[in-house]
């Protein structure tokens, strides 16, 4: 077999693939010799078959296969051999069929396209400056904690009115456009915890109401997701379309948390006996534990600073004739060209961030191992433990958790992109210089949203 490169431009290729008859002759012919063995003919019987008509009647397709299989091999040892960086994966050239006949073989010719990775340059060093925000973590911030602590350890108690922490049990009635009761409407007893509904319209409505109390809400404004929703009206998530944008809420019940107790006994179920005794200390430790937990916040912004201006800087060229047709060619099911269109722009950031991600590990030498993988698994699995207040086991079996975890595959693609998102956060910080500023802890969600 003989494969040529021929270079369209930095980044189109056409891979020519010669194939002659003593590349496929005697796998052909031992092919079809297994097949006489086999074949059911009327007349002969199997075993008995005359080669001539077992060639005649499968040669044309064994002779198909076989040849699939010498093409691709033979590109995949190319591509390896002279280490060519290449974007997907060959593909039949456009306007062109194959060289050869299938009645009559002798020498095949085929023509593959294939979409070069370009040569990508990353200018991050000490010139290049970012700020490296940190959540100011002053007494409102931690008074705001320590009120979801002792809400989380308090008990379900009522109330007269409605606050905006207030859990509310009611009925839920359909209406029609102008409120009256729809016939034949959706009825339904359920819950609403007024803390989690962002219309700040809707959570305004909601608020001050008493047992018996009426209000109009869209469902969606009060729940958390079409899921939630269903839930909520006792439907199932396909029936949300058919459903009015208002229903009245008959107040029922109001459940409010009392908040816990600051003492001896809240601040054991915190941190376990005798860690902090007094309110003084829980404060303190509550600061920690905030310092600590925002670093993640503020690493993680750092880096979508970084992604943002390395994505706007740095030039990346793809061949993108030929992505598009490798997208739909590969592609499990049947996709067209206006589809492609339309999703192409954020497939292409996608590649051209890998890319960029690739070079900065290339060219500083940044791996992922296989023992730092099960080490990172291993740290997931104690974190998700110390979440529910449960100890971690011993190392051994600490690992082999670690190894189940990684048997699948969502979840390594899941943890190698997290530990890649680590060592890319990491080089960032030691590489940049950063100007650390402190704000307040609104102003840091709404840069992490903007």
């Amino acid at each position: 077999m003989k494969v040529v490169r021929e270079d369209i431009d930095a980044l189109n290729a056409v891979l020519k693939v010669e194939v002659a008859p003593a590349d496929y002759e005697t796998t052909v012919k031992q092919e079809l010799d297994k097949y006489r063995k086999t074949a059911k003919i009327p007349g002969f019987r199997p075993g008995t078959v005359p080669f001539s008509l077992v060639k005649k009647q499968y040669g044309r397709a064994v002779l198909a296969e076989e040849l699939n299989k010498l093409v691709n091999k033979s590109l995949y040892d190319f591509i390896q051999e002279n280490k060519i960086s290449i974007l997907g994966n060959p593909i039949p050239k456009e306007g062109t069929d194959v060289k050869g006949d299938f009645d009559n073989p002798s020498t095949f010719e085929f023509e593959y396209e294939i979409g070069l990775s370009p040569e990508v340059k990353v200018n991050l060093s000490a010139k290049n400056k970012f700020e490296y925000n940190k959540v100011k973590v002053d007494d409102e911030l931690i008074g705001k904690q320590i009120d979801d602590l002792r809400r989380r350890y308090g008990k379900l108690g009522t109330a007269e009115k409605t606050s905006d922490t207030d859990m509310i049990l009611g009925q839920f009635v359909e209406l029609n456009e102008d409120e009256s009761i729809k016939e034949g409407g959706i009825l339904n007893s359920s819950t609403i915890s007024v803390e989690f509904v962002e219309d700040k319209t809707t959570k305004k409505a909601l608020t001050g109401l008493k047992v018996g109390d009426k209000v109009v809400v869209d469902p969606v404004k009060v729940s958390r997701g079409e899921r939630d929703t269903a839930a909520m009206l006792g439907i199932k998530p396909e029936q949300l379309n058919d459903i009015s944008g208002k229903f009245q809420i008959t107040v029922n019940e109001i459940k409010r948390i009392e908040l816990a107790e600051m003492n001896e006994e809240l601040f054991n179920k915190l941190f376990g006996e005798g860690v902090v005794k007094t309110e003084a200390e829980l404060k303190e430790r509550i600061a920690e534990d905030l310092k600590n937990m925002f670093v993640n916040d503020s690493d993680r912004l750092l880096t979508k600073f970084v992604y943002q201006d390395l994505m706007k800087n740095t030039e990346v060229q793809l061949p993108d004739a030929f992505m598009k047709r490798w997208i739909k060619l590969s592609n499990e099911k049947p996709i067209t060209d206006e589809q492609i269109a339309a999703d192409y722009d954020s497939y292409s950031d996608n590649l051209k961030w890998q890319l960029i991600q690739g070079e900065i590990f290339k060219s500083n030498d940044i791996k992922l191992d296989n023992q730092e993988v099960i080490e990172f698994t291993k740290g997931l699995l104690v974190s998700n433990y110390a979440q529910y207040g449960i100890p971690a086991p011993a190392d051994d079996e600490l690992t082999k958790s670690a190894m189940q975890v990684l048997q699948n595959k969502d979840e390594v693609n899941r943890i190698y992109d997290m530990l890649a998102e680590s060592k890319l956060t990491k080089f960032f910080k030691e590489t940049v210089k950063l100007n650390e500023k402190e704000i307040s802890y609104d102003d840091f969600v709404a840069l992490a949203n903007s």
